[in-house]
């Protein structure tokens, strides 16, 4: 098998919970060597956020641990101790990429901070990821997916419209703003490792949750910094295409995405009513997004007639994108989904192999790979130490006795 395209990368990660581990696991996904860097005894905290277990009543490993930390070595340090943060100088001194997740300027006072690193190592690339980024009045404020979601505008584009049923802000299923960042941070790391092949410089990469969450915002940002008018939260719908939405079937609902006029066309002709693509009102998507109020209705009674099934099978026919909302047991049931192998398991040595989602990159010469399963705590603590730093067995079990490690 090809070597990942990152397999000349190291990267020392000593970030925990969801964004920092998501974007090391992205590399580690790509060839990198990743050597996660865990508080003794502890370790990340989300090896403790469960239940789900990865073992039910087995080793206590969450799920949640599990999602995010394939590929990594876990190597326990003690960073209030100087021994350890002397390891974790010496560390980057042999890496390319440090990643953290520390309150600003905790590791600064540790004397691991980017300037800090970057002196014993200025080819190192240093990813921050923060609540609010480095600099700025909110700098010192603790940041959680949940909070800056709410802070950076998803939640009041997200949910029933106030005044209807269960209306009111609802935040995202999945902690997205973590992952978004993540990936930012994973795209981020990429460029500044390309600046550096290029001219020899490492950085300091700043990554700020509220940034990305604003950032992604997307065409709901720009349409309010285009009219000056906050969009509102309209459901399932779209504020900009008609019909985009959810419908109640005969027994479910099904997603119609439709996204220009002869779609629309075609829907209406499977619908039984081709009259209503003519109908002035109607023609156009600007027209049906005016017509909203009008146009919803009529569609929502004609789909009521027919089963989620029957109408996915008659509107595929006429390419008129739709589909039933799953569930995660129909998600992996899904053919289409098996067949791009999106379910991987990996094996454990005396334990049962460990489900995880595969990436959703594909390269056709150098794949994604899932050669280890998410690590026991310290798991590699010695490996690591030998290998890369040089220890004997005898100054490991040192540091070992001293709780350094």
């Amino acid at each position: 098998m090809a070597q990942g395209a990152l397999s000349h990368v190291r990267v020392l990660d000593l970030s925990r919970v969801l964004a920092g581990p998501w974007a090391t696991q992205v590399l580690a996904d790509l060839g990198a060597e990743v050597v996660k860097v865990e508080r003794p005894g502890a370790g990340d905290e989300t090896r403790g956020w469960g239940p789900p277990w990865l073992d039910g009543d087995g080793p206590r490993t969450a799920a949640y641990f599990a999602s995010t930390n394939r590929g990594k070595r876990s190597v326990t340090v003690d960073l209030s101790r100087a021994e350890g943060q002397a390891i974790v100088r010496r560390l980057a001194a042999r890496a390319d990429v440090v990643v953290e997740n520390f309150k600003v300027g905790a590791l600064a006072s540790y004397g691991l901070g980017p300037a800090d690193l970057l002196a014993v190592n200025p080819r190192l690339v240093y990813c921050s990821i923060s609540g609010f980024g480095q600099d700025g009045p909110y700098r010192d404020r603790p940041g959680y997916d949940f909070l800056l979601q709410a802070m950076g505008g998803l939640m009041s584009v997200t949910g029933e419209p106030d005044g209807v049923p269960g209306g009111g802000p609802v935040k995202v299923g999945v902690a997205l703003t973590d992952l978004l960042t993540g990936m930012y941070a994973a795209t981020a790391i990429l460029a500044a490792l390309a600046h550096r092949d290029r001219t020899g410089e490492g950085q300091h990469v700043d990554l700020s949750l509220l940034d990305v969450q604003v950032a992604t915002l997307a065409n709901q940002a720009e349409s309010y910094l285009a009219t000056g008018v906050p969009p509102r939260r309209l459901g399932n719908a779209h504020p900009s295409i008609v019909p985009y939405q959810a419908f109640r079937t005969a027994d479910g609902h099904l997603v119609l995405a439709v996204g220009n006029d002869g779609q629309f066309a075609r829907l209406c002709a499977v619908a039984g009513r081709p009259e209503l693509a003519a109908d002035p009102r109607f023609a156009t998507n600007a027209a049906r997004v005016a017509a909203r109020a009008e146009l919803v209705p009529i569609l929502s009674g004609l789909l009521a007639t027919r089963t989620t099934d029957a109408w996915v099978a008659a509107l595929g026919e006429a390419d008129v994108p739709c589909g039933p909302i799953n569930d995660l047991a129909q998600v992996f049931a899904d053919p289409q989904v098996r067949h791009r192998g999106l379910r991987v398991e990996i094996p454990r040595p005396g334990a049962p192999p460990v489900p995880v989602v595969a990436s959703p990159i594909r390269l056709s010469r150098t794949p994604p790979a899932y050669p280890a399963p998410p690590p026991e705590l310290g798991a590699h603590t010695a490996e690591v130490l030998r290998e890369v730093l040089g220890l004997t067995e005898a100054e490991v079990a040192e540091l070992r006795a001293r709780g350094v490690v």
